[in-house]
């Protein structure tokens, strides 16, 4: 039951990856026994299942996701919304408005116009159609603060951390409100624009080195040296 890798070894496609009682789990195919890659990326096994996470993987969609996108078209009865997927996604009137949409009353490019970011839920998605969107639920709706910031979608798990500790610890060295979105998208607000962009750098050294071990250490201390140079220039 051999394996022909090593953890977190990158892989390309086509490249043998295991052969015997293993499974084929993400980015990865089944063909005579053996398993093989499907993406370019770096390949794992976990519990007899080997995976690839894609290195430049896009979106897609799943229903429960929280998404973070922008409208990219005001319709007749609702928006069509940019989330960086293959797919563009639909947000009806009457879900923002909370009632049934009337066309002789509703100016909708007063509600949310081209351009606007809003923080949302995938509330329904099949193949047969785009999905539709939902803000009908508290921290969902239009984004009137903040900095945005874009990772590949498959390191937004390393941005989370083991039971949330990674970006528990983020939020609590730099005192910013994070909304990660499941496709790649994350806003930043904290008091003042230097917590900001100290929360984003930490995102983003988790972006460059999420193939790396010793990660959370690294951005700790990241964390604690920048917090320190700011205190030294106050003096």
């Amino acid at each position: 039951m051999p394996t022909f890798f090593e953890a977190k070894q990158l892989v390309t496609p086509g490249e043998l990856l295991a052969e015997g009682e293993y499974q084929a789990g993400e980015n990865t195919y089944l063909e005579g026994g053996k398993i093989y890659a499907s993406r370019i990326g770096l390949v794992d096994c976990d519990n007899k299942k080997v995976n690839v996470v894609a290195l430049r993987a896009f979106y897609a969609p799943k229903v429960g996701d929280i998404i973070i996108g922008s409208v990219k078209e005001v319709g007749f009865n609702g928006w069509t919304i940019d989330i960086k997927a293959p797919y563009e996604a639909l947000l009806r009137a009457s879900d923002v408005l909370g009632r049934p949409f009337k066309p002789q009353n509703d100016e909708l490019s007063q509600v949310l116009n081209s351009g606007d970011l809003i923080v949302a839920k995938i509330a329904s998605y099949d193949r047969a159609h785009d999905p539709q969107l939902t803000v009908g639920e508290p921290g969902l709706g239009k984004i009137t603060r903040g900095q945005l910031m874009c990772v590949i979608p498959t390191k937004i798990p390393r941005v989370i951390g083991r039971k949330g500790s990674m970006i528990s610890m983020i939020k609590q060295e730099t005192g910013c409100q994070i909304i990660l979105g499941v496709n790649g998208v994350i806003l930043v607000t904290g008091k003042n624009i230097e917590d900001e962009e100290l929360a984003m750098a930490a995102i983003k050294k988790i972006d460059e080195e999420s193939h790396t071990t010793g990660l959370t250490a690294r951005v700790t201390q990241l964390l604690k040296d920048e917090k320190a140079k700011r205190e030294e220039n106050k003096n």
